[in-house]
């Protein structure tokens, strides 16, 4: 996003109150290419992490500023640095801006797919439509969409664990997977079956896989793998189908979509695809992100045999280079949902 380009690694205290009773706390707030982190200014351990594109001025023209991640949340965060600011408004203007507004899609959809639906059969349309309001979605949507997504699946899962230290230790695992754009990782405590990539950058970790992972190389190599099967097949895509036509018609016309157009999707989440990537770019990732393979790929056939590739030709076969985790941080993350 060029708006936020010349922010990138943007750095400013902050004060965060984490729960609307809990005391304010001095935090450091960076600036990601999606994403918010808060961290320690002594330990400089990550705190949280904001999505970008759910963020909200709380008190606009007041000073200092008031943020939150999203509607119905308690965390807030007060910034009274002017750079840091006027970095926060204007990306969340930037968003707001690329968000579809109702009417104007509208003409795009009717206008350069009016001639095509009337002569295409009716079982063409809606894979057509889906996957052109699929591409084109901005990233807030996007960020909707997973969101949504996540609050059904919820039902069946639980909500999210929330443990202070786990908390801190997964935003940790995002960035060090990747500093500029990091997943936000999320653990779950049941039905879950394998790791899950939501639209928005979210990735959600079932707790038997985090306690069941000797370490937390096993736990960046299932990331990695889930991210990369993300790329090659958008997960917006399946639940616009879930939604249906008439949803994603309304969704490309107005940038929003029912709340209930996704009651019972959680259910079809609980099964993620396994990854379909090849080995060379499935290692490549490893490579970009300095993981490395041989714990992964030992978490998914302890001979080595179905893995082989991976295992011969680890970029880090003498291990991560910095370390995943510290020690301190894989016994909290693998404690998340013990709070």
């Amino acid at each position: 996003m060029t708006a936020l380009r010349k922010y990138l690694r943007l750095e400013s205290p902050g004060l965060w109150r984490e729960t609307p009773s809990a005391q304010l706390r001095e935090v450091v707030v960076g600036l990601r290419e999606a994403t918010i982190v808060l961290s320690d200014p002594k330990t400089e351990m990550a705190l949280a992490q904001w999505s970008l594109p759910a963020l909200e001025r709380l008190n606009p023209g007041k000073l200092p500023a008031l943020y939150g991640p999203g509607a119905d949340d308690g965390e807030t965060l007060e910034v009274d640095d002017t750079e840091m600011m006027s970095a926060l408004d204007t990306v969340r203007t930037a968003l707001e801006r690329r968000r579809p507004k109702p009417g104007r899609l509208r003409g795009v959809l009717l206008g350069g797919f009016g001639a095509m639906i009337g002569a295409l059969a009716v079982f063409w349309v809606p894979g057509k439509l889906i996957d052109y309001t699929a591409a084109m979605l901005p990233p807030a949507t996007r960020a909707d969409l997973g969101k949504l997504a996540l609050q059904d699946l919820t039902k069946l899962t639980g909500s999210p664990c929330t443990g202070k230290d786990g908390t801190a230790a997964s935003v940790a695992l995002g960035l060090r997977l990747n500093p500029v754009h990091p997943p936000h990782v999320l653990v779950v405590r049941d039905a879950l079956q394998a790791p899950l990539a939501l639209p928005g950058d979210l990735m959600i970790l079932p707790l038997k896989l985090l306690t069941a992972s000797q370490s937390p190389d096993v736990i960046a190599g299932h990331i990695l793998a889930a991210s990369g099967q993300a790329a090659l097949s958008d997960p917006t895509r399946p639940l616009l189908e879930t939604a249906g036509l008439r949803a994603t018609v309304t969704l490309l016309a107005s940038g929003a979509i029912a709340a209930d157009a996704l009651d019972d999707y959680g259910a079809q989440l609980l099964t993620p695809p396994r990854p379909t990537q090849g080995d060379e770019a499935l290692l490549a990732a490893f490579k970009a992100a300095k993981i490395s393979a041989q714990p992964y790929a030992y978490s998914l056939d302890s001979s080595g045999e179905a893995t082989l590739p991976l295992i011969e030709a680890d970029p880090f076969p003498q291990g991560s280079q910095p370390a995943v985790l510290s020690d301190a941080q894989w016994a909290d993350l693998k404690s998340i949902c013990s709070a």
